[in-house]
């Protein structure tokens, strides 16, 4: 069997995409990308498993983006069930950035829940872009249940994203301002403070929150 130009040029690029150094296995990915093939889906799903380099693992995300959806959503789905947390967390990303609602099954509660929190924060994006009409107050009420949860990046995604799902979170947020928990009671306050003015910053709204939990007894914050 004859082997064309551009079969030897798709097998040098997968290839590189094992190179030692990083600025190959970024051109490799950019060529994955400039000539799709679906024959290299599973090589480079795998590869974004185990990328180290976050500007690599970008351009993987970019190069699946330009395969077909009907070759790139079932290797996806299953890399979100991998035991492997850098897996399921690109597997969710690449899934946000492909936008295909065909992916919506795949947003458990398990994974919204993951315990690892890069998973989760990718899992909240990914559903937010994904989650089917009508399903948005579903959604908000898992969500709200990681309200509290990590430090400010992860309490930032999580605010995002709720947000996100509209005015119709604001039940889901007043429930959780009566909640024991003094962190939760907080960021339910600095959500709603967000929603009602992106602009002010999570900074200050988580500030202000805190304030009114100090000075207010669990489930007084939204009276």
């Amino acid at each position: 069997m004859t082997v064309t130009r551009q079969d030897a040029d798709g097998t040098r690029a997968v290839q590189g995409l094992e190179d030692g150094r990083a600025s190959v296995r970024l051109r490799a990915a950019l060529e994955v990308g400039t000539a799709p093939d679906p024959r290299y889906v599973d090589q480079v799903v795998e590869r974004c498993a185990v990328e180290p380099e976050f500007f690599v693992r970008d351009m993987l995300t970019w190069a699946l983006t330009r395969h077909p959806v009907e070759v790139t959503l079932p290797a996806l789905l299953r890399e979100t069930r991998s035991e492997r947390a850098q897996a399921r967390s690109q597997a969710l990303h690449t899934l946000s950035k492909i936008g295909d609602r065909r992916g919506w099954p795949a947003l458990t509660r398990t994974l919204l829940c993951d315990s690892d929190d890069e998973v989760a924060r990718s899992a909240w994006r990914a559903a937010v872009v994904l989650v089917p009409e009508g399903a948005e107050s579903a959604l908000a009420t898992v969500l709200a249940t990681q309200l509290g949860r990590g430090g400010r990046e992860t309490q930032l995604s999580l605010s995002q994203a709720l947000a996100a799902l509209g005015e119709g979170i604001v039940p889901v947020l007043r429930a959780a301002t009566m909640a024991p928990d003094p962190r939760v009671r907080t960021h339910a306050l600095a959500t709603e403070r967000l929603l009602r003015d992106p602009d002010a910053g999570f900074e200050l709204a988580v500030e202000e929150a805190k304030r009114v939990v100090a000075l207010s007894g669990p489930g007084q914050e939204g009276r």
